[in-house]
């Protein structure tokens, strides 16, 4: 394996990478808490970038998470546009299996559809305007590795790519492969994510936290979240001076980011 993960240790670097950036009208990544309003992350969490990279290549919703396992995958995640955020009144319908209707009701093949004739519940959803995030990939899976890097070269994406939810639909913009370098600086700067607690504050520059599910496994009944990782990003998509104490920085296309 081309890096490593131990506790808060992140010191991953891939000898090669897949960069592609990702954009949207609009975005939301629900948060864990519970809220009367729906709330967002602001940067796409990892389980969701493994996720997009799954339906891209047409993989099941329960058949990738070994695929991005924290030994088996590398991501890295930079915000390219200020996060803005809106709240948007949205009406549901429940999809609860009582609230599925099957038609025809008789014969072989059957469809369930939401039944349209129940009473549709508003509510307040926190989303992201205009999002967009560069990501670099790195799978150890050589022959779905190179089918990734196949579709993003010819355009190609199985399911519609989309940020978050499945209405807020999406761009793929494909940069390249590349062959990220180690930054042996004490301190440098950074245009992803930062993992764990290696920001250095400075005056002008502002930063925030989250933390969001990063990795996955099946589950009974589907899955279920196995680690969250804190990390600090820019609301403003600039970059952050960093330590490297605990982290290692790759340069990718003269960008430093940190893969997890």
């Amino acid at each position: 394996m081309p890096g490593s993960q131990n506790g808060d240790e992140f010191v991953k670097s891939p000898d090669r990478c897949l960069s592609f950036t990702i954009s949207g009208q609009w975005g939301h990544f629900r948060r864990v808490e519970g809220n009367i309003v729906k709330q967002t992350y602001r940067v796409i969490p990892r389980t969701t970038v493994a996720g997009l990279v799954a339906a891209m290549l047409g993989i099941g919703r329960d058949e990738y998470y070994d695929l991005f396992s924290p030994a088996s995958s590398a991501v890295a995640v930079e915000p390219t546009t200020e996060l803005r955020t809106m709240n948007m009144p949205m009406n549901t319908l429940s999809t609860t299996g009582s609230d599925i209707k099957t038609v025809p009701r008789r014969g072989k093949v059957k469809l369930g559809l939401v039944d349209s004739t129940k009473n549709r519940q508003q509510h307040n959803y926190e989303v992201l305007v205009e999002p967009g995030y560069r990501i670099d990939v790195w799978l150890n899976d050589d022959e779905t590795y190179t089918r990734l890097r196949e579709m993003l070269e010819e355009g190609k994406s199985h399911y519609v790519p989309s940020l978050g939810l499945s209405e807020h639909l999406a761009e793929v913009k494909y940069h390249g492969e590349f062959e990220p370098e180690t930054v042996s600086a004490e301190e440098t700067r950074a245009s992803s994510t930062i993992p764990g607690d290696n920001v250095v504050p400075e005056s002008g520059t502002r930063f925030r936290m989250e933390k969001p599910p990063a990795f996955m496994e099946a589950a009974s009944g589907g899955r279920r979240t196995t680690a969250f990782v804190p990390y600090a990003y820019s609301p403003d998509a600039d970059p952050l001076k960093v330590r490297t104490d605990d982290i290692t920085v790759n340069e990718v296309d003269g960008r430093g980011v940190v893969f997890v």
